[in-house]
């Protein structure tokens, strides 16, 4: 092994145990006695995040807020959260930007429609980006939301149906041949598509990689996503049980793989490739820092602050009829956790503008963030031009691992969250210290038992 690859193992050894050792220290969740009203600062842009936590099948990669969908379970939840987003107008706040997540957003499509021409008529929201699975693309349906959606993300994962089958999803959603047909008439319907898909999966063959790669490349959406396999406590036991236990990581191989293959599209971050130069933004947290989540489970991230609502929906549908702020527990950062937060998504998101940063933060990155700069530039990560701070090759892997463990974090935050039980006995939780590998098969299979 060469000094380089010494050198960058080591990079990425400690960039993975600085993000640990920040979870394990900034991730101390108090719940909350009394109510909380979220308030908005004047001058400030929010994004909106709605959640939608239903689902037809449940893949073991995920760990996402969700339940089993039923029609009508569903119907009460999106009246329930109209009723949040009215209250959060009162409140004296606007958006300009909604993200939709889950779950499957399109799940329920006329619920769904009548929940984004509403945010359109409360706030001044300029774009709207959705999530969802291939059996919700039908060019009909996709007709009702021109207009309303503006990129729609479509969770493919893999174009291998040995992959389709082992993680259950080939009898669901059809075989790559199928998937295939379903997304090229899905194409030119709404005005962007993106395609997901996952690397670094158990056994996954370099083969089988490159042919993810051509196939979506072939299809010609207007943005490509590869996200690289987040393993949290959660859902460690379930991949292992459907996918089978590799000892390899091939993870930096494959990513490396994958960015030559898209050397002709533009690299919107570390892991989205954009088709014609495309800038589109892949994850939200990268350009809106604060951002004000709606629904069951949903989290907000306000004023250095991350706010949590009820997780349980009967909990969270009375709070809401009743008037209540449904947010149950809050997590406040230090301003070095949060300096070091805002760099590592601006990062993640292609570069960091010094006077924005600086102005945004009312700091002094070079002298806030100077430990951190210079070991980035010591290993060749970052470089400094025209008053920006960009990533090069190897600092877009370690921003990539950075965004990976900081993902699995919030997994173990959903995952204890789901434990009714625990969070109405305690009063603190040290996240990184607790338990997550409670059975929720109730509360999945069964979503009116579990509330």
């Amino acid at each position: 092994m060469g000094f380089k690859n010494i050198i960058e193992k080591f990079a990425v050894n400690y960039a993975h145990n600085s993000m640990q050792k920040s979870l394990y220290d900034g991730l101390n969740i108090n719940i909350l006695d009394n109510k909380f009203n979220k308030i908005p600062k004047p001058d400030t842009e929010y994004m909106l995040y709605a959640h939608v936590p239903f689902c037809h099948t449940f893949c073991p990669y995920c760990s996402f807020h969700k339940y089993h969908y039923e029609q009508e379970l569903a119907v009460h939840y999106f009246a329930n959260l109209r009723e949040e987003m009215r209250q959060v107008k009162e409140a004296g706040f606007n958006f300009t930007s909604m993200y939709v997540g889950g779950g499957t957003t399109l799940i329920n499509e006329p619920e769904l429609e009548k929940t984004l021409v509403l945010a359109k008529e409360l706030f001044d929201i300029k774009d709207i980006s959705c999530e969802s699975d291939p059996n919700h693309i039908d060019p009909e349906n996709l007709k009702r939301f021109q207009g309303l959606i503006d990129r729609l993300s479509v969770g493919v994962q893999s174009f291998s149906d040995d992959i389709l089958k082992k993680v259950a999803r080939y009898d669901r959603f059809g075989s790559s041949k199928q998937l295939q047909e379903k997304l090229r008439k899905a194409m030119g319907v709404l005005p962007t598509i993106s395609l997901d898909l996952i690397f670094n999966l158990p056994n996954q063959t370099k083969e089988q990689l490159l042919h993810d790669v051509k196939i979506a490349k072939s299809i010609a959406p207007e943005q490509i996503t590869f996200y690289p396999l987040m393993k949290s406590p959660l859902t460690r036991d379930a991949i292992a049980r459907s996918l089978g236990v590799d000892d390899s990581d091939n993870e930096r191989e494959f990513y490396e793989l994958i960015c030559a293959n898209f050397s002709d599209y533009h690299q919107s971050n570390a892991w989205a490739f954009g088709r014609d130069n495309a800038n589109l933004r892949d994850e939200y947290v990268g350009s809106h820092h604060e951002y004000l989540g709606i629904g069951s489970g949903a989290f907000s991230f306000l004023n250095g602050e991350l706010l949590i609502n009820a997780f349980n929906l009967l909990d969270y549908g009375r709070m809401v009829k009743n008037h209540e702020s449904p947010v149950i527990a809050k997590c406040s950062f230090t301003k070095k956790d949060r300096l070091k937060y805002i760099f590592l998504t601006e990062l993640f998101d292609g570069g960091v503008d010094i006077a924005k940063y600086n102005e945004f933060n009312r700091a002094n990155i070079h002298k806030e963030l100077f430990v951190e700069l210079n070991l980035l530039k010591l290993v060749n990560a970052i470089y400094e031009e025209n008053g920006m701070i960009k990533p090069t090759f190897f600092g877009k892997y370690i921003c990539l691992v950075l965004m990976r463990d900081f993902y699995a974090g919030m997994d173990k935050v959903r995952a204890i969250f789901k434990d009714d039980a625990k969070i109405k006995r305690s009063k603190k939780l040290r996240i990184m210290e607790e338990n997550t590998e409670p059975n929720f098969d109730n509360s999945v299979i069964s979503p009116k038992a579990a509330v």
